[in-house]
């Protein structure tokens, strides 16, 4: 079986008109594996495909190759038959420079599938920290999680069962695997979830120059949702597979949520959740992420995420805590509820403001100043404080000199 090559020099115009391409491959009949290498010279390449039978994979700019075969794949890619028929390979011109990209992209299609790689055992659970449990209504209880973390099936360090366990060993209760538009981590979440002892919520991070989203739940291929499209073809796509959708870092540096996104008038054609806890929020003091929640929904329910990529980063899992009310485990129904709230960690004795129903509590929070969504503001005594809600909206507690220590919709 002949290889196909595609060469050339990518330039800034290029870029302009078009930031996605798809570079055509016919893959013959009988074919046992696919092989795809990418080569090129200054600024950053993204990579991914498509097959005849749709989404087949995505790395982004973590890889410059990848194999398909029946039993297994690259990880950020779908196993399965290349079946044959017109491919198209994906290159994202995500950074090319005035002098230009000058690239290589060869598709190598094999009549035989290689073995299978080795297994890699899932690391030993770590033991829990002890946390004592939130108040909550009968029925129901306070979860810890994490909603944005990555793995190596984008650009991540860890295996799904290596961010399994750290999530235990960090206390978490729930954890949303979020890669770069891909859903080839979905596969391996129940055995990770079932040898960790915590839930793993799937998840997509939909990503594109102008703005990240987080799309939770579904399961494999069905749940992909085709960044290529409109952000409100994202939120279309979620609301008709019961999935939630949430706009990430919404004012982290060229991350930042720059994507047109219908409003109906009163918000409702926005998600409601938006990651306003970010570990971007370096300098919790600056206001811009509270003043940018008010603008985009009444409504909206606030969720945290560490976004986290490997543990040399510095970056916790878990810092900051989306806590959320569930009843039975029902991570995503406690999202699509709004029933949220944001700490710095999950550590005893973390500042932290809940609410249920009417009523907010603040835990561990004496000395904090509660600010209500008009302003007003109640000085916090005591480590479990209860007070009247008394209208809907998001609630947040500030120390002293203003800096965000805790968050509740």
């Amino acid at each position: 079986m002949r290889p196909t090559v595609h060469r050339g020099r990518w330039t800034l115009e290029d870029r302009v008109v078009a930031p996605l391409r798809e570079l055509p491959v016919e893959v013959p009949p009988g074919c046992g594996s696919l092989t795809v290498e990418l080569s090129y010279e200054g600024g950053v390449l993204d990579l991914g495909c498509h097959g005849p039978a749709g989404f087949r994979g995505w790395s982004g700019g973590a890889r410059r190759s990848f194999t398909i075969a029946p039993d297994w794949a690259t990880p950020g890619y779908l196993p399965g038959e290349p079946e044959p028929g017109l491919w198209h390979v994906w290159l994202g011109l995500h950074r090319v420079g005035p002098e230009g990209v000058p690239y290589e992209v060869v598709v190598t299609p094999s009549d035989a599938a290689p073995p299978v790689p080795e297994a890699v055992r899932p690391p030993l659970v770590p033991e829990r920290p002890r946390r004592s449990e939130p108040p909550a209504p009968a029925g129901m209880r306070w979860m810890a999680g994490d909603l944005h973390a990555h793995t190596v099936h984008s650009d991540g360090t860890l295996t799904v069962p290596q961010l399994a366990c750290l999530a235990a060993e960090e206390g978490l209760d729930f954890l949303a695997v979020t890669d770069h538009n891909t859903v080839s981590h979905h596969a391996e979440l129940p055995a990770a979830q079932s040898h960790s002892g915590v839930v793993l919520v799937p998840g997509q991070e939909v990503t594109t120059d102008l703005g990240h989203a987080n799309v939770f739940g579904g399961d494999g291929q069905d749940a992909w949702v085709d960044f290529r499209r409109p952000a409100d073809a994202w939120a279309e796509h979620a609301a008709a597979r019961a999935q939630v959708m949430s706009i990430n870092h919404p004012l982290s540096g060229d991350s930042a949520w720059r994507r047109p996104l219908p409003d109906a008038g009163d918000g409702s054609g926005r998600p409601r959740l938006a990651e306003i806890w970010h570990t971007s929020w370096w300098d919790r003091r600056w206001g811009a992420p509270l003043a940018w929640a008010r603008l985009w929904r009444d409504d909206l329910a606030p969720v945290g995420g560490s976004d986290f990529h490997d543990p040399a980063q510095g970056r916790p899992l878990g810092a900051p805590v989306t806590w959320v009310l569930a009843e039975d485990g029902d991570v995503l129904g406690a999202l699509a509820a709004g029933r949220t709230a944001i700490a710095a960690s999950p550590k005893e004795g973390t500042p932290l403001l809940l609410r249920v129903e009417d009523e907010l509590i603040a835990l561990d929070a004496a000395g904090t100043v509660l600010v209500r969504p008009d302003g007003r503001r109640d000085v916090i005594r005591g480590d479990r404080v209860r007070l009247q809600a008394e209208a809907p909206g998001m609630h947040h507690l500030e120390s002293h000199e203003n800096e965000v220590v805790a968050l509740c919709g």
